[in-house]
Formats: structure tokens, sequence, C-alpha cells
């Protein structure tokens, strides 16, 4: 029964599918309830959906820990498997979903808490992360590239510490009140260096102009790195997922799909 209960929780796809459409569906509900006549009106059939939901987390859940010990992929340890499941990632996602509907049952909390509690219930959407090939491909390219990802970021961050201390040094004196210090000066080159450009604070001064035009011009190569290398190795990963997926023909020589 074990062994049953892990092949239908981690290899069977409708499983995957079925796990996949209640979070979606909890996502929707949180959504709709946000509107007060639609949360009025049918406040019972979410309530319903929410104690439905809950009961197949909570199942899902304890499940998963009972089961662990099966997972080839950790250490062959029973209790060393389940341990690794509880505090991974996905494991304090699975429990957060269904902490906050738990908590208020055991402790008394202020209504404005619980409220903030119910928040948790978006945390769900990350699970979806576990049965979802894309999003596992997204968070493998990020692994890969973290090294040149990390190089793009510190440069970034010193772009934005050096363009708003020059900033704050060339406004101060004209406009004391948006640019008081640099920390303030920093909200400003964020907007400028990512070229949102709020307009909320802007220099005045032609020597702040001309540095802004300067930090912006800057940004549009320097922030705009880190999409150009996760998109560069997603396509190298794309590329050799397939080629994996080829093998050739021991007798023609000609490559097929092994799927």
């Amino acid at each position: 029964m074990k062994q049953k209960l892990y092949h239908i929780i981690y290899q069977n796809e409708n499983f995957t599918k079925f796990i996949y459409s209640v979070i979606i569906l909890n996502v929707i509900c949180l959504i709709l309830e946000s509107y007060k006549f639609l949360y009025v009106n049918y406040h019972r059939v979410f309530m319903i959906i929410e104690y439905i939901s809950i009961i197949i987390f909570t199942i899902e859940y304890v499940a998963r820990i009972w089961v662990s010990n099966l997972d080839k992929r950790k250490d062959n340890q029973n209790y060393s498997n389940r341990i690794q499941y509880i505090f991974s990632g996905y494991g304090i996602i699975d429990i957060v979903s269904i902490l906050p509907f738990y908590l208020p049952l055991f402790i008394p909390f202020d209504l404005r808490v619980i409220r903030i509690l119910r928040l948790f219930r978006l945390v769900r959407i990350l699970k979806i992360g576990r049965y979802s090939k894309s999003i596992k491909t997204i968070g493998i390219i990020i692994k890969e590239a973290r090294p040149e990802l990390t190089i793009t970021l510190f440069v970034a961050f010193i772009l934005l510490t050096l363009s708003s201390t020059l900033i704050f040094y060339v406004e101060n004196q004209a406009q004391p009140d948006k640019f008081s210090n640099i920390g303030e000066a920093f909200w400003w080159s964020v907007a400028t260096l990512t070229t949102v450009g709020y307009g909320d604070v802007y220099p005045v001064t032609s020597l702040g102009k001309f540095l802004s035009a300067i930090i912006a011009l800057t940004g549009i190569g320097f922030i705009a790195l880190p999409t150009g290398i996760i998109s560069s190795a997603f396509i190298e990963k794309v590329k050799r997922d397939k080629e994996e997926k080829l093998c050739t023909c021991p007798s023609c020589g000609e490559a097929f799909n092994v799927e």
C-alpha cells in the first residue's frame, strides 16, 4: 500500500493534474473573495471549497511525510528522509499553506491577525513549482547562471549606490526636501536605472538632468543584463534537453526522438 501511494504521489500524472487544479481553484477563489458582493453572496461556496482544499492538502502533506522514506533521490534512511522533506522548501510551503486554517482552532487570535493569516493561502500557488516542469526548468537555469547573475547584481548595486550619491550632492541644495539624504536619492536611482521613471522625484538642475540622462542610458545596458543571461541560459537548456532526447539509429545513423 505504501509503495502504491508513493507511486500515486510522485509518478501519477492524474494526481499531479488534480492537485494542480485544486491549487488554481484556490487562487481563483482568493481573488474572487476580494469582491465584496461575491463574498457576501457566495461566502458559503468559498468556505466549502476551502474546507475541501484543506482536507486534500492535509492528506497530501501527511502522505508525503509517510512515503518520503521511499524517495530514492534522497538518503535511504527512514527518519532522515522524512525530516529532509519537512524542512525542505516544498515541505515548508506545504505546511504553511494549511497552517493558517488550523492555528485559530487551537490558539485564540485577534480577528486582524486571522485576516493576515488568511493571506498565507496564497502560498499554495508556490506548490505549483513541484508539479510544473517549466518552473523547475527556470529554477535549474537560475541555479546554473548564479555566478553570472551574482556579478551583474553586484555591478547593479554599485551603480545604484554611485548614482544616488552623485545625484544627492548635485540636487541637495536645489531640492533639500526630495534629496535630503542619499537614502532618499536611492529611490530616484532605482526608478531611473530601471527606466521606470515614476516622475515623483526628478532633478531640476542642468547638471542633475545631464547626470540623470547618463544614468538612465547606463541602466538600459546593465540592469537588462540579468534578463539576457537568463534568456541565454534558457535557450541553452532547451537545446540541451532536446539533444538528450535524440538517439541515433545504429543501422542508418538517423536521429530520432526517444519519446
